[in-house]
């Protein structure tokens, strides 16, 4: 079977993991750049203050992109490089910077999604408490209307935020983010009912000042468990536990997007959270309640489940030696044909993968190329699932592999590759991966050479022998 005619294949990436220029161009801080400064808190003490230098270089990564056939590819625009001060003052060389980039994309027949939070939150904005802070939607409100006015001739696919559950646990819990807080609960909660607020009026602020039609979605984690067999009970209890509240954290889908979609918080989670949830004016549901476009899911492994007696999923485990990548995920290929099948069918929206991808060991080899066929095998995997779902009935409209290229993998720095271009940041040499020409046969074919014979190495082959390799 073929993908849908105009499926969106792409590749993503985020501003502070590839942008560099962190403190130059009129950029404000942010959060990651503070944390980069704390002894211990990054692998390796590595920084984003360079990264992947595409600020500099963007022209030829957008030609390298072009080469390997994405047709699309998302990034984020990182705040405080637009507002400095996160409010206010507009640096019009970093808006410059994104408006170039669009036209660079469009330019190379390659179309632009744009994620406007993945992250970077602006430093002067988390000194006044930052998603606590009940002016934070505001913020992030005037934040889109500068980004919207000055791209949206241009961008049609936004996205507003990207994986709250980890900004939020990670950053404002565990303290292994940024801002590296370590909140109470009742506090994490307060600042993920001010980030859905934001969420609603940035999407809100898109559909009134938007010079084109915008399609708008978002792009959280997609939590899933999946059924171990295909045993009706088993994908109902998969079905529950996926779309469920069940542990006293933020890791979970329904807290998130029950708001967004039925304009209240699921009950389970009302229950679990009843001792720590903070006060709630239930008019801002109504500015929650926004109608969206997509749903992005960012899915990289998930937990398979059998039914109990009871019917309640029971996790189960997996043997010694069982696939992984070098992050220590386990490779659930499955995760991708239920992850969108339950959003689905309890959302009602067409999904679009914004993630997926693997953390790997990539080198360039002695004769220049390098070899990653882990990686081409996992996103294979991956591919055929996701086939699945759409065989299943899903409405699935993109791709896009994470990530483009190697880059600052957050507190992890350096040290984990996800890239389909390997990335030597010493000196900034570009090498597209056997998985990038791989990729790109998928992509021509539009996705047909999945079920070819191997994994298309022959075309990787024939490739690096004509002398294709980016440098």
């Amino acid at each position: 079977m073929a993908f849908p005619p105009d499926f969106a294949w792409g590749a993503a990436s985020s501003a502070y993991q590839i942008e560099g220029a962190a403190d130059s161009g009129g950029k404000g801080p942010s959060v990651w750049d503070a944390l980069c400064k704390v002894p211990g808190a990054i692998h390796g003490g590595h920084t984003g203050d360079v990264a992947c230098d595409h600020i500099r270089l963007f022209r030829s990564d957008v030609r390298m992109m072009q080469d390997l056939g994405l047709k699309a590819y998302r990034f984020s625009v990182c705040w405080p490089r637009v507002l400095p001060e996160g409010v206010g003052r507009v640096n019009d060389a970093g808006l410059r910077f994104y408006s170039e980039l669009v036209d660079c994309l469009l330019d190379h027949g390659i179309e632009p999604w744009v994620t406007l939070f993945h992250w970077d939150y602006p430093l002067s904005l988390q000194r006044r408490g930052g998603w606590l802070n009940p002016l934070s939607p505001a913020w992030f409100e005037e934040y889109t209307q500068v980004v919207v006015s000055k791209l949206s001739d241009r961008v049609t696919k936004w996205m507003t935020f990207n994986e709250p559950q980890v900004f939020l646990e990670l950053g404002h819990g565990d303290g292994k983010h940024a801002p590296a807080l370590h909140l109470p609960l009742t506090d994490r909660l307060a600042a993920a009912h001010n980030v859905l607020l934001s969420h609603g009026r940035s999407v809100r602020t898109i559909r009134e000042h938007a010079k084109k039609p915008a399609s708008i979605g978002w792009a959280p984690v997609g939590k899933v468990d999946f059924p171990a067999t295909d045993l009706p009970a088993d994908i109902e209890a998969a079905r529950n536990s996926s779309m469920s509240v069940s542990k006293p954290d933020l890791w979970n889908n329904t807290w998130y997007a029950d708001p967004i979609f039925f304009g209240h918080y699921p009950e389970d989670g009302l229950r679990l959270y009843a001792a720590s949830l903070p006060k709630v004016d239930p008019k801002d549901m109504h500015i929650i309640k926004q109608p969206i476009d997509f749903y992005g899911l960012n899915i990289y492994t998930g937990t398979p489940v059998v039914a109990g007696p009871d019917g309640v999923a029971i996790p189960q485990p997996t043997p010694p030696g069982f696939p992984q990548t070098t992050f220590r995920w386990n490779v659930s290929p499955e995760s991708l044909r239920w992850g969108p099948r339950f959003i689905a069918e309890r959302y009602k929206l067409p999904i679009v993968i914004t993630e997926n991808g693997m953390a790997g060991l990539d080198w360039e080899d002695l004769s220049g190329r390098v070899r990653d066929p882990q990686r081409i095998d996992y996103t294979r995997r991956y591919l055929l699932q996701l086939a699945r779902a759409i065989q299943d009935g899903v409405d699935v409209r993109g791709y896009f592999h994470w990530s483009i290229m190697d880059n600052f993998e957050w507190a992890e720095g350096y040290k984990e590759r996800f890239g389909l271009v390997h990335v030597d940041f010493k000196t900034q040499k570009r090498i597209p991966k056997d998985s990038a020409y791989w990729y790109r046969e998928v992509i021509r074919s539009n996705g047909t050479s999945l079920w070819g014979h191997g994994t298309v190495d022959a075309a990787v082959i024939n490739v690096l022998s004509s002398s294709e390799v980016q440098a």
